[in-house]
């Protein structure tokens, strides 16, 4: 059976990842599976730029496929930020702990008619060849005032990601398996990817 790596070290992420792929006839592994402890810096301008720099380097180094992604949250009163720098915003030493209090902070002062706020990521599937296919997901909501109590590791930013369609916030405590599908923005991504991953690898259904 064909191994595919999922090059990230984020558990929460590697979670979805496992999750999304899990009906695909392929040996989904990890970094940690591997062994592979070197770290590719995120030097790129574009979520585009990062996803496809990891896959590449991390799939060089297996000798496997491997996917990654990099994509992060854009608040519009914030003109965009963090963004790209999500995982930096407060800097490169930052704690999930330090994101969550800064963005308690955000919340009570965003204006109530600009909270408006997206979950973007673009996901690369590279093969050691050096070819690389990339594809994107996104969803749109709101930063709640009041975050939802319990913070998902990985994602320091769900917990005020608020889905007024649905009256739920983005986290896996609050949506069903069919609403986490819906508006998860990895998953639409995955989606697109996973023809492009049947056609590369062979994958029969």
């Amino acid at each position: 059976m064909q191994k595919i790596l999922i090059a990230t070290r984020n558990e929460g992420k590697l979670k979805e990842f496992k999750h999304f792929l899990s009906g695909l006839k392929a040996n989904i592994v990890s970094l940690a599976d591997l062994g592979i402890k070197d770290k590719v810096e995120e030097v790129g301008e574009t979520y585009k730029e990062n996803s496809q720099a990891k896959a590449l380097a991390y799939s060089k180094k297996s000798g496997l496929p491997a996917i990654a992604d990099d994509g992060g949250i854009e608040i519009e009163a914030y003109g965009g930020a963090p963004g790209i720098k999500s995982k930096r915003w407060l800097g490169e030493e930052s704690t999930e702990g330090d994101i969550i209090n800064y963005m308690r902070k955000v919340a009570k002062e965003l204006p109530n008619n600009n909270r408006r706020a997206f979950f973007k990521t673009v996901v690369s599937l590279a093969m050691p060849n050096g070819k690389v296919w990339s594809v994107n997901g996104e969803i749109e909501g709101i930063i709640a005032e009041k975050p939802y109590l319990k913070p998902l590791k990985g994602y320091p930013y769900r917990s005020f990601f608020y889905l007024p369609k649905i009256k739920k916030y983005y986290h896996e405590d609050q949506l069903t398996d069919r609403e986490q599908k819906l508006y998860n923005h990895r998953y639409k991504a995955v989606q697109k990817l996973k023809p492009i991953i049947k056609k590369v690898l062979m994958i029969n259904d």
